[in-house]
């Protein structure tokens, strides 16, 4: 894989096609991968989230059952106030675009995909997907489940390596907090990250390698094609 796989071409995205050809493919999953823009720590762009969801996305966008929307690239981010660049919806705002946004998408589509690169956007887009299923609608949402450090750390750099590594400035890197979210979390929401970590990072981003971002989105992009395999079987849970 170099850097991500790449889509079938534009057919496979929404922004490329007519009308018409939207209501061509009306039978297809629409991914829409939402993202934040926030701070990364003293390396990582403000973009690392979005950047990583549009990579997931387009690594299933050669499937016939795909198509995927432009990126949402601001989320809640309340947690990262504070640091110059961060800019955050809120909580309320970004369920409420997520509701608008389904319900819009589905007059389009069968099926929806909310694809998720920014763990503090869980919370509203739980509240907005169960919403618009008890409205009827075939609306799902993922988020991939990485493991390592929780933020801007050596798990987010090396995607970031993989990605985009003109935008990594390994050279400002340096180790933030490193107790573990569970522990971090009752603080986190009481100051949030600047209150348990003055550089932004939770985790450390030694080691971080181009190589296992690759490794990293590879298995990324397998785990979400077998969700999108299960529901084209319908066999998916509900989520």
């Amino acid at each position: 894989m170099s850097r991500c796989p790449s889509p079938a071409g534009p057919a496979a995205a929404l922004s490329d096609l007519t009308s018409a050809g939207a209501g061509v493919r009306s039978g297809a999953v629409l991914v829409v991968p939402l993202g934040s823009t926030e701070q990364h720590g003293p390396h990582l762009p403000l973009s690392t989230d979005t950047a990583v969801a549009v990579a997931l996305a387009e690594g299933v966008a050669a499937r016939d059952d795909v198509v995927v929307a432009p990126a949402l690239p601001y989320g809640a981010s309340g947690e990262h106030a504070g640091f110059p660049g961060t800019l955050s919806l809120g909580q309320a705002a970004l369920e409420l675009v997520l509701v608008e946004l389904g319900r819009s998408a589905c007059d389009s589509f069968a099926r929806v995909l909310f694809l998720s690169g920014h763990g503090g956007n869980a919370e509203p887009l739980a509240r907005a997907t169960a919403l618009l299923r008890a409205e009827g609608r075939d609306v799902r949402s993922w988020s991939p489940s990485w493991g390592g450090d929780a933020h801007a750390g050596r798990t987010e750099t090396s995607l970031q390596l993989a990605l985009h590594p003109g935008l990594v400035r390994l050279e400002l890197a340096e180790a933030g907090t490193t107790a573990g979210l569970r522990e971090l979390l009752p603080e986190l929401r009481r100051s949030g990250v600047r209150g348990v970590s003055p550089n932004g990072v939770l985790g450390d981003p030694a080691g971080a390698s181009a190589e296992e971002g690759e490794r990293l989105l590879q298995a990324g992009v397998r785990a979400l094609a077998l969700v999108l395999d299960g529901w084209s079987a319908g066999s998916l849970a509900t989520g």
